[in-house]
This record gives structure tokens, sequence and C-alpha cells, in this order.
């Protein structure tokens, strides 16, 4: 599986922190959010169209709760009807939040996210298409239920660099999932995602690395005042008769240019060698390419 050298000394002191009354404040809208937006959308309150808005309402309204804000850039392809496999760079779980913030989506995320508070909600709601990290062996598995959502023109999110990185420190995209997308024919959207402080600084702040738990995780971003996620659509790539190890690397090379990754100092990109094994949708469809969101 993927690993990410980052750990709690990668990330740095938030420029300004919140008030103990702002983070009380906080506390009791996430929990408002909780009890009536997981209703909505569960429900048949709303009809499929207001279910999708609400969805985005939500995770606007969990964001603000938590304090972040959002900011989008880049272009913003109109909807066409063919499913679309976003691929992003991946910071912290709060990308979650931030990505179905901008459009109505599913994520590919690890298997037990729906355990998690605040996120699992949000993880049943929206049908995330999971990974169960110990049975690597049902990769082949989880990219045909991507590409099945994508043939019904879905909007898939994955993040291909299988883990969480802090921000100034990145891994390579792998290419398992975008299988998905070339027997499909989907399109494929490279999405930088990058957080900053109030002053528009770079910011690690909202990195989830390390031995960190998500409580105490979202207890820390609850302080923190004037982040920013900042969301940079780069141009949509075609998959169709493409090679998925290319596609990955154009892929990546779009997110890292969109993110404006090298303006966070110091820059590192840390290769982990493995054995040399085939990977999924191979001859022998085995698995190796494993995908773990968070």
């Amino acid at each position: 599986m993927p690993a990410s050298p980052c750990g709690t000394g990668c990330r740095t002191a938030p420029v300004a922190t919140a008030g103990t009354l702002r983070v009380v404040l906080r506390c009791v809208l996430v929990v408002a959010l909780l009890l009536v937006f997981p209703l909505l959308l569960a429900g048949r309150v709303l009809p499929a169209p207001g279910r999708r808005a609400a969805a985005r309402i939500g995770a606007r309204g969990m964001l603000a709760a938590l304090g972040i804000g959002l900011d989008r850039r880049g272009d913003r392809p109109a909807e066409s009807g063919v499913g679309t496999l976003v691929v992003a760079n991946h910071v912290s779980w709060t990308d979650i939040l931030v990505l179905a913030a901008c459009f109505p989506c599913r994520f590919v995320a690890r298997a037990d996210l729906v355990d998690w508070p605040v996120l699992g909600l949000l993880a049943r709601v929206v049908k995330v298409i999971p990974i169960a990290r110990d049975r690597l062996r049902a990769l082949p598995d989880t990219v045909d239920e991507v590409a099945d959502a994508l043939r019904g023109g879905a909007t898939v999110v994955v993040f291909p660099e299988g883990t969480t990185w802090c921000g100034t420190a990145y891994g390579r995209f792998r290419p398992a999932l975008f299988q998905a997308a070339i027997e499909t024919g989907a399109t494929v959207r490279p999405v930088g995602i990058a957080y900053r402080e109030r002053t528009g600084a770079p910011s690690t702040a909202t990195a989830f690395v390390g031995a960190e738990g998500i409580g105490e995780s979202m207890s820390r971003i609850l302080r923190l005042r004037g982040v920013r996620a900042e969301v940079v659509t780069g141009a949509d790539l075609d998959a169709v008769g493409g090679d998925r190890r290319e596609l990955a690397r154009r892929a990546e090379s779009v997110v890292r240019r969109e993110a404006v990754v090298a303006e966070i100092p110091p820059l590192r990109v840390t290769s982990h060698r493995r054995p040399a094994v085939a990977d999924a949708h191979h001859v022998d469809r085995h698995p190796v390419d494993v995908l773990r969101a968070g």
C-alpha cells in the first residue's frame, strides 16, 4: 500500500486561532448540520436534484462550521451526462467536504470511513465506494464498481496518491482506478487542492498525517481561524484508448501545476521501492495499485 513519510512535524503552526466562544459556536453548528442534512439527503423529502443541492449546501455548511473557507478557480466544464473521474491530491479528510461542496459526486474511500464521526454520515448518504485495505485482492472489484458508476453518468472522486500527504510533500498517482475511465470512456478531471492562511500563505495546518486520530484532528481544526481551501480545476483529459499509467502521469502533472504545490517549501518527493508485481486489471488482475483514501 502507498506510504506517506509525513507526520505531525510537517504541520506548520496556524497564523491565527479561534477563541473559545467561536469554537463552541462551531461545535453547535456541526451538531445542527448532522441532525438536519442526513434526514434531507437520505429520505424522500426532496427530489433527486434537491438532494444533490442539499448535499452541496451541507458540505459548505460543514466547512463553515469547521472554519474553513472555500475558493474555486480554473476550468468549470458544463455537465455533459458522461461519467467523470475526478482525480485530486490528498491532504486531509476535509478534502472530502471541500470537493462535495463544489459538485455532486461519489467518493472512493477507505471502507472504515462509515464508522467515523461526521464524515461517516456523509459517507453513507453519498454512497461511497469502499476499498477494504485488509482485502487487497478485492481491488479489481472496486475498479469495476467505479466503472459501473461512471457508465451511469456519475462523478466519482478518487485520491490516486492513496493516502494523505502534508502539502509540502506528495506521492505519485497510482494508475489502478484510471482503468475505470479508460474502459467506460469517461472524462478524467484533474483537481488540485491547497490550503492557505488568511494571509494567502500556503498552510499545512489541516493536514491529516501521522498517528493522529479523526477526533483529535477535528478538535484541532475547529480551533483554526482564517484557513481557506483552494480548489483549482484543470482541463479535462480524454481517457479513450489511453494507457492508465500514462493517463495517471498526465493527471498528476496537471494537479501539481494547478495545486501550485511548488510554492510550498520545502518540496519533497518520496519514492518507496516495492517488489515488482503486476497491477490491477492486468492479465492476472493482481490488485497492487491500491488506492487508499485517507
